[in-house]
């Protein structure tokens, strides 16, 4: 079991996100497609998972939409990441289920602070 699933398949900010979250003391796992997500969030049970909204194989909401409709996985923390101003994804992102929103580019204390949330620590 993991802290936290990293679903990012942009390098840079994976390399980041992993680096703040791992520096706030939890263990990480990640990985880069839709489709691993899934595969990953039943091997791993993470505590939390941060989910890029853009990615290859599968979208984010694809991925959400499954997570939440499925007995094992559905009670999984979700924090979605969507670009600036796409009040749309983020829309769609509350009505698939999604248990926060962080807006790239984000501050490195916002992330922590929603994964802290997200785990129950305030």
């Amino acid at each position: 079991m993991v802290d936290v699933l990293i679903a990012e398949d942009e390098p840079g900010i994976l390399e980041s996100l992993d680096f703040i979250l791992r520096r706030a003391g939890w263990s990480i796992s990640s990985v880069t497609d839709g489709e691993a997500v899934l595969e990953a969030v039943v091997r791993l049970k993470p505590r939390v998972l941060v989910l890029d909204v853009m990615l290859p194989k599968r979208s984010g909401f694809e991925v959400l939409k499954q997570i939440r409709a499925e007995e094992r996985t559905r009670t999984i923390p979700v924090l979605v990441l969507t670009a600036k101003g796409q009040q749309h994804d983020r829309r769609v992102a509350e009505d698939l289920g999604a248990s926060g929103f962080v807006t790239k580019p984000y501050a490195n204390d916002e992330v922590v602070g929603a994964v802290r949330r997200l785990l129950g620590g305030g």
